[in-house]
């Protein structure tokens, strides 16, 4: 039905009951962005966070499973070839809550259960704030287009918010500090 929010997926015929709210897929999202988890690792974590019964997944349904995890988290549309990075979740979160919450109504944090898909939907209304300006300008120029000149004195002033930090993995951690260590 087309007014349903899923709670439940198929799994190779099956119908799994899965824990809809956004936390859980934010976690998810989490750990896909996460360097040091591998593929089978984040996929693990998104049935785990996502399924309710989780642990009763036949081995063989593994990855009916996860496809029908990407297809919840992308709100049942098809899995399209993902363009470059422009956003982070956790990096993002203090500049996407505030714009999420402004197209709610509501803080969105402080309700015990929202559908992800319902979250999704506030999220696609952001409009005429610093989240919306940020992600525009951060697919503009992952895009190679040239920004106009107040984006790049936005870009300029706000150059902690605009960036996309590159996560490190631990061994990168670790010998970034090696380094500084012997650096002084």
């Amino acid at each position: 039905m087309i007014f349903d929010l899923p709670t439940s997926l198929d799994v190779n015929g099956a119908a799994r009951d899965i824990d809809s709210d956004y936390r859980q897929v934010l976690r998810i999202l989490q750990a896909f962005e996460d360097p040091d988890l591998s593929d089978a690792e984040k996929a693990m974590v998104a049935i785990y966070n996502l399924y309710v019964d989780a642990e009763q997944i036949p081995a063989e349904d593994m990855q009916a499973a996860f496809d029908a995890a990407l297809s919840f988290i992308d709100c049942g549309g098809g899995q399209e070839q993902p363009g470059p990075r422009t956003m982070d979740w956790a990096q993002d979160a203090p500049i996407i809550f505030p714009a999420v919450n402004r197209a709610a109504g509501f803080e969105v944090r402080g309700v015990a259960y929202m559908h992800w898909w319902t979250f999704v939907g506030y999220f696609m209304e952001i409009r005429d704030s610093t989240c919306a300006t940020v992600l525009g300008l951060r697919q503009k120029k992952a895009r190679g287009k040239k920004l106009e000149k107040f984006e790049k004195e936005f870009w300029q002033q706000n150059r902690g918010l605009c960036e996309l930090k590159r996560r490190l993995t631990e061994a990168e951690r670790e010998e970034d500090e090696y380094f500084r260590k012997l650096l002084g």
